[in-house]
C-alpha cells in the first residue's frame, strides 16, 4: 500500500490552489480565556461548499486523466464530499453521480442538487451505499471518487494544515475531527513533515467511537449505528487512511453529545460564524480536558459550516 507523502500534499496545492479558497484563520480572545489556551482556528466553513472536502475533490478530479474523467465521477456520501464532488466535476466539466442514504440532511440534499450531480438515493447503510455506487459505476463506466480511502482526496485534505502552519508559527498541538480519516490522515502527514514536534491528535464522538477503538486496537472496528449529532463522523476509517493515522497521529480523544453542543453554541456565540456539529469535535475535547490543553498553542481545523438551521441542537 503506498501512503501518500508530504511532496504529494505540496505537488497537490499547487494544482488545487486557483480552484479553493484559501480560508482565514481565526482567534477568539474570549474562548481562549474559557479553555486556557491559544487558539487558532483554521475556517474551513468558509471552504467552497462550505467544508473542507472540496480541497480533496478537487485534487482527484483534476488529478484524472481525459480518459478516466470521460464518463463522469461517482461516489457515496451523506453531503459535504457528495457536494464537493459535484462542484469539483462542473468546474472540470464533467458528470458527477452522487449516492446519498435516504436519511441525509435536507440541506445537504439540496446542495448536491443545486450544483448539478444525478442523486441516487439508498438505504443509510454502508453495504448499501457501496452496493448501489458498484452498480452505478458498472452501468456507467464513471471514476468513482471515494470520500476518504482514496490518495489523491488525502492529499488535497492535507493542503488545509499546510495553509495553516504557513501562517501559524510553533504550534504545539494540531486537532481536528475523524470520521473516515480524510482530513486526519491528511492533516497528520503535512503537520509531522512541517514540524515533527507538533503533536497531531483528532476528537470524536463517544457515540461514534470506532477510529478511537481502532487505533487503540490496531485494526479497523467498523462503524456500526453510531447514534451522534455529529453526522459527519458517521463512517468507518479507510484502510489506507488508518495506515496514515497509525504512523502519524499520536492520540484520539473522544467526547460526549453534550460538550459537541456546547462548544458548537460557543463558537457560534463568541466568533460569530456558523460551524456544522462535527466542526465542534475538537474544542469539546479540549473543553473536556482543560488540564490537558492548558497554556498550549493549538491549532484547530474547523471542518465544515453545512448545518441545517431549521434543526440547531441548541433551540428551545
Amino acid at each position: 500500500m503506498q501512503l501518500p507523502t508530504f511532496s504529494d500534499i505540496l505537488a497537490a496545492h499547487e494544482l488545487i490552489k486557483s480552484y479553493i479558497h484559501r480560508t482565514p484563520v481565526l482567534t477568539s480572545k474570549s474562548i481562549n480565556a474559557l479553555m486556557g489556551c491559544e487558539l487558532f482556528f483554521k475556517c474551513e466553513n468558509f471552504q467552497k461548499v462550505g467544508a473542507f472536502k472540496f480541497r480533496g475533490a478537487t485534487n482527484a478530479v483534476f488529478s484524472l486523466s481525459d480518459t478516466e474523467a470521460g464518463s463522469g465521477v461517482g461516489t457515496h456520501s451523506s453531503g459535504n464530499h457528495a457536494a464537493a464532488l459535484a462542484l469539483a466535476a462542473r468546474i472540470r466539466g464533467i458528470k458527477a453521480h452522487i449516492v446519498m442514504p435516504s436519511n441525509a440532511p435536507d440541506v445537504k440534499k439540496i446542495a448536491v442538487a443545486g450544483y448539478g450531480a444525478n442523486i441516487t438515493f439508498c438505504e443509510p447503510t454502508l453495504q448499501a451505499r457501496e452496493e448501489t455506487l458498484k452498480k452505478l459505476a458498472e452501468e456507467i463506466g464513471l471514476t468513482i471518487v471515494h470520500p476518504y480511502n482514496n490518495f489523491k482526496v488525502i492529499c488535497g485534505q492535507g493542503t488545509a494544515a499546510l495553509e495553516l502552519l504557513d501562517e501559524v508559527k510553533n504550534l504545539e498541538i494540531m486537532l481536528c475531527p475523524v470520521g473516515g480519516g480524510g482530513l486526519l490522515s491528511g492533516t497528520a502527514i503535512s503537520t509531522k513533515s512541517i514540524l515533527p514536534s507538533c503533536k497531531v491528535m483528532a476528537a470524536e464522538p463517544k457515540n461514534a467511537d470506532d477510529a478511537y477503538r481502532s487505533f487503540r486496537d490496531g485494526f479497523i472496528h467498523p462503524s456500526i449505528h453510531p447514534q451522534t449529532i455529529a453526522d459527519g463522523l458517521l463512517t468507518s476509517l479507510g484502510e489506507l487512511n488508518f495506515a496514515v493515522i497509525r504512523q502519524y497521529v499520536d492520540e484520539i480523544l473522544t467526547v460526549s453529545e453534550a460538550s459537541i453542543i456546547a462548544s458548537m453554541r460557543m463558537i457560534w456565540e463568541r466568533m460569530k460564524i456558523i460551524i456544522e456539529p462535527s466542526s465542534a469535535v475538537p474544542l469539546a475535547v479540549i473543553m473536556e480536558n482543560k488540564d490537558k490543553f492548558a497554556g498550549l498553542k493549538i491549532g484547530i481545523i474547523l471542518s465544515g459550516g453545512n448545518v441545517d438551521l431549521a434543526r440547531l441542537p441548541f433551540q428551545g
